[in-house]
């Protein structure tokens, strides 16, 4: 046997645990959902071949207006968690005093768990004895109790206002460790020919931020985009559907209702709509190598 030969074997072997582990944890699932979203699989014995029917289904009803509202609702969370993250970032990388203390606080939303965090924001929304709908009461904002929960716009803010106190650490201390790998010598050249720290900003942080602001906005736009602990706790979807994204309706639908042939076709569809944003952001990152390399 040649060298190269057991060069290549020796190579595959050590592929091959990752092979096996896209095989069976990645591979197998999807296309085992992507057949079943042709079918009427369900809870009875036999299951039939139906052929686009599901598809037919979801884009004759009303999951038009999921699928929007899945889209409003990542984006404004996305877009709400990237302001204050590159905010929070430039604030805990600037020299004051008890910034350690600072980057501690950020990240109680983080450490809490997933669930106890939601179920505190539901106590905080509640009308009768929530703080928020009393503080409010006791600015003379709002006449009487406010139930953010009960109500279609106020739940889908509410939900919105939740995801980004749970996504906002993340996002700061990724930005504020990036921000922290730009060399030093770029600012003390930019301070000695007298440039001001807005100046230094715009030009030295926000260019070389750019990368690691397109990378996080993709994870945190995948992660948004997939959420299902926030809006199950706090509404199930509702008051009237206001707060049902896609993942939410997939669920109903699939584990709810047990109709999986229509909730493997909506689950194709989350698949399509994420593949199409990671190939969005290859294609960004790529130019953006690519004319860093020039």
């Amino acid at each position: 046997m040649s060298v190269r030969r057991s060069t290549v074997i020796f190579a595959w072997l050590l592929l091959l645990p990752a092979v096996l582990y896209v095989t069976v944890i990645v591979a197998y699932p999807l296309v085992d959902t992507f057949i079943l979203s042709f079918t009427d699989a369900s809870l009875k014995k036999t299951t039939n071949w139906v052929g686009t029917a599901n598809y037919e289904k979801i884009f004759n009803g009303t999951f038009a207006q999921v699928i929007i509202r899945t889209f409003v609702w990542t984006a404004f969370s996305v877009a709400i968690k990237m302001i204050i993250g590159t905010f929070g970032a430039v604030m805990l990388n600037a020299a004051v005093p008890g910034r350690a203390l600072f980057r501690v606080l950020t990240m109680p939303p983080w450490i809490v768990p997933m669930a106890i965090g939601i179920f505190m924001w539901g106590w905080m929304y509640n009308g009768q004895f929530g703080m928020i709908s009393g503080m409010l009461q006791n600015l003379g904002l709002v006449d009487g109790p406010v139930a953010f929960l009960a109500h279609g716009s106020t739940a889908f803010w509410a939900t919105i206002i939740t995801d980004v106190w749970i996504g906002v650490p993340l996002v700061t201390l990724y930005l504020l460790a990036s921000m922290q790998a730009i060399p030093q010598d770029l600012y003390e050249a930019a301070w000695t020919d007298g440039a001001g720290r807005f100046y230094r900003f715009r030009r030295i942080t926000l260019p070389l931020l750019v990368p690691a602001m397109i990378t996080m906005s993709m994870l945190s736009l995948i992660a948004t985009f997939n959420s299902f602990d926030i809006i199950w706790i706090l509404t199930q979807g509702g008051p009237n559907g206001d707060t049902t994204t896609m993942i939410i309706d997939t669920y109903r639908t699939a584990i709810g209702s047990k109709k999986y042939g229509e909730g493997a076709a909506r689950a194709v569809l989350i698949c399509i709509f994420l593949s199409i944003f990671c190939i969005a952001y290859f294609r960004v990152t790529h130019r953006l190598a690519s004319g860093e390399s020039r």
